[in-house]
């Protein structure tokens, strides 16, 4: 980026952020839903599943939450580039000297700042329900690396669904496939308990990768070749994505 395309970022970033601040419930609209689902696992189904492990069952599934949270979040970006679409924004800012991509990378940043204060959210909550990690400040920050990594992923998503969609529902509807797939993964029961089929999907899709890299981290043990599997699933949809979503933007505007 240059000079000025990051000012513009920056200022349109701020523009972004001061809407969330101003309507905060739409950060704990997204904790809400993976704090209840947390309580209900832990709290209800908990004691009823065999992790194979002698940590709290809390411990083992908060990695899966905070996906879901993610997935949650990423939503409203959709939602709000819908609007601003639709809104002739995008029109009024073109007809300005400032960067076409400092538009996009608005919503992006704000994403990522939103999420990831989600994120400490649901945290915070878990600690207070006994989740409890001797990471090391490392690991802390190559958790928040690899979630950071992630909210990118799926928000240069909800950029393609944000700028494609007809309507508001559609807009936000592409998070749903999203917040589905940590449950059929390594987030709330090993793989291995899973039938055939269903444990080979479990296995080879990225959720499974990344849950088991933060599940890893936070309990301190050697995360082996499962981190590097998970960065390629996560740089390799950014990359795809981002890609996607350039285009699509262009073709908008042109």
């Amino acid at each position: 980026m240059t000079a000025r395309t990051l000012a513009d970022t920056g200022a349109l970033t701020g523009r972004s952020l001061r809407h969330i601040l101003r309507s905060p419930d739409t950060i704990i609209t997204t904790a809400v839903t993976p704090v209840a689902l947390m309580l209900l696992f832990v709290y209800v189904l908990g004691g009823a599943i065999n992790t194979g492990s002698d940590e709290s069952y809390v411990n083992y599934m908060l990695p899966g939450i905070l996906l879901i949270t993610i997935a949650s979040g990423v939503a409203y970006t959709a939602y709000r580039l819908f609007l601003d679409m639709r809104g002739g924004i995008f029109e009024r800012f073109q007809s300005m000297p400032i960067a076409r991509s400092s538009v996009l990378w608005a919503h992006v940043l704000t994403s990522l700042a939103a999420n990831l204060t989600s994120v400490a959210v649901v945290i915070g909550v878990a600690l207070v329900m006994g989740f409890r990690t001797g990471a090391s400040v490392a690991g802390w920050l190559a958790v928040a690396g690899i979630l950071s990594l992630f909210t990118l992923a799926l928000t240069w998503l909800a950029v393609v669904a944000g700028l494609s969609a007809k309507t508001v529902d559609g807009a936000s509807a592409f998070s749903y496939p999203l917040i589905f797939l940590p449950f059929i993964s390594s987030a709330f029961v090993p793989t291995d308990s899973m039938p055939g089929p269903v444990a080979w999907f479990a296995e080879h899709q990225p959720v499974t990768a990344i849950v088991d890299t933060v599940r890893a981290l936070f309990a301190q043990e050697p995360v082996g070749g499962v981190i590097w599997v998970s960065l390629a699933w996560l740089v390799g949809i950014l990359a795809v994505a981002y890609a996607f979503a350039i285009a699509v933007y262009r073709r908008k505007i042109s």
